[in-house]
């Protein structure tokens, strides 16, 4: 058979075939032309994220990709417009197509393409310094996000990423360290280049480190990002966040003296001191037995290397911040504690931990043993 008369043999089958057949034909054609222009997509997809295509990119979507627009998926769109839109050189034309690419897909089908498009519209205000914009952009795009329930995950990507940049230009540490985790969450890091996640480690540290309402920064210490600065200048970085979770004021005093190199750092040192001493006393509580957590300020000056004036001051904070509950007895110079913030362990806590268990294993067989004998007449009975 001629391979080219089959189209013309399939188009007579379909004029003569009943109206159940001819629906399927109907959804045969849809189904190979939805097919193949995914398939086109894809492949474009591909050449754009070859670096040797960027000369081409901006020509490909104005002269080809537009051309048939309607007929592709609307976060691949915006994907491949996106990317050509990079090779322009006015920053302004460049934000004037990814405006018009946005308005191209603000439907209420393809609103995930949408958040995607005004991201990295925010991303270009941000470049400008008109951050008031950048806010106001991604502050709508998280309410259209939140009523999500699936979305592809370069979408999220991109959000978080932008969002943690912004908090980044701001100085504001919490927002940063969030919202970077939930970035790094998105993607594949090992996948990202080196200097980026170089780049992230060092700057997740620092959020760690600064931010005033950050105590407890475990995810961040079993994140494979952190892996990033092994081996490198400011591997000292890494090994201090583990003795702020340790509460390791030995380690701090060896390590503090690298401060210097990061001016954000060095300037805040007092609270970084005051921060490792909260963490030193939250370590304390954690290491004894639940019964036996009534402290005295002068073992409290010792695990924490507070002046004793310092001390009832240094424990109202921790109070406050909630990473202790209890009271504080000023008269007889005492603290009971009743609960300690819960925090990721390093092996020597858990070591720790071993030998505490052995401890209550061992008093609760004596207990046991006790009541055996004391009422043993009770029990025979």
């Amino acid at each position: 058979m001629d391979w080219d008369t089959i189209p013309d043999k399939l188009e007579e089958l379909r004029g003569d075939a009943p109206d159940e057949v001819q629906e399927y034909f109907l959804q045969m054609e849809d189904y190979w032309e939805r097919k193949l222009w995914h398939e086109l997509t894809t492949t474009l997809i591909k050449y754009f994220e070859r670096p040797e295509s960027k000369p081409q990119r901006l020509v490909l979507y104005n002269t080809f990709i537009k051309s048939f627009a309607d007929k592709i998926n609307t976060l691949n769109l915006v994907t491949l417009g996106l990317k050509a839109a990079e090779q322009c050189k006015d920053m302004q034309v460049q934000l004037e197509m990814e405006e018009a690419l946005a308005k191209k897909v603000d439907g209420p089908d393809s609103q995930d393409a949408y958040v995607y498009a005004r991201v990295a519209v925010a991303s270009l205000y941000m470049k400008q310094r008109e951050f008031g914009k950048a806010r106001e952009i991604l502050d709508a795009c998280q309410r259209i996000l939140d009523t999500f329930d699936t979305v592809e995950s370069k979408v999220h990507a991109a959000f978080y990423k932008n969002n943690a940049d912004y908090y980044k230009i701001k100085f504001d540490y919490a927002a940063y360290y969030r919202n970077c985790l939930l970035y790094l969450a998105c993607v594949d890091v090992p996948s990202l280049p080196l200097e980026d996640r170089t780049e992230r480690a060092m700057d997740l540290a620092v959020a760690a480190l600064l931010a005033e309402t950050i105590y407890n920064f475990g995810e961040l210490l079993l994140h494979p990002i952190l892996d990033a600065l092994v081996n490198t200048e400011v591997a000292w970085l890494r090994d201090l966040l583990f003795a702020f979770n340790r509460g390791d004021l030995v380690a701090w005093d060896a390590l503090s003296g690298n401060l210097k190199s990061f001016k954000m750092l060095a300037e805040a040192r007092p609270f970084l001191h005051q921060k490792i001493c909260l963490a030193a006393l939250t370590e304390a509580v954690f290491r004894r037995p639940p019964h036996d957590r009534t402290m005295r300020f002068v073992d409290i000056g010792v695990e924490t290397k507070v002046k004793p004036d310092q001390i009832e001051h240094l424990i109202m904070k921790a109070l406050s911040l909630g990473l202790l509950k209890g009271t504080i007895d000023q008269v007889a110079q005492v603290a009971k504690i009743n609960w300690v913030q819960p925090k990721v362990l390093d092996m020597k806590q858990i070591e720790s931990m071993k030998v505490r268990l052995k401890e209550w294993d061992s008093n609760v067989n004596q207990l046991g043993n006790w009541i055996e004998h004391v009422g043993g007449d009770m029990w025979a009975a």
